[in-house]
């Protein structure tokens, strides 16, 4: 999976801070809780994620740094959050196959 600039700053920066990582874990946790699927929550998380960091970009240097001059509009997170949601979220269990009713076997 490749990750935009803003995505891997953010990354870098969560696997540095743990308790701003413990922060967006929870987030994550909870948004997909709240989803009726996974990619609504993905999309809800990239949205997250995006205005987590244009605060952050206040305080930390490397996030504003990425942003430059003000000429980012608005970077994708989706990567990221699909990323996330796979390391942070265990996966569902599969429904078993339906059996036959025919066969005995």
């Amino acid at each position: 999976m490749s990750l935009n600039r803003c995505e891997h700053t953010l990354y870098d920066y969560i696997k540095g801070h743990r308790d701003e990582g413990q922060y967006l874990q929870e987030k994550v946790h909870k948004l997909i809780a709240a989803s009726a699927d996974t990619p609504a929550a993905v999309t809800r998380i990239n949205l997250e994620l995006w205005r987590y960091y244009q605060e952050r970009a206040a305080v930390v240097p490397a996030f504003a740094a990425s942003m430059g001059t003000g000429s980012l509009g608005r970077a994708s997170m989706k990567n990221l959050a699909e990323l996330l949601v796979r390391l942070w979220v265990e996966p569902k269990p599969r429904k078993p196959p339906a059996r036959d009713l025919r066969d005995p076997s």
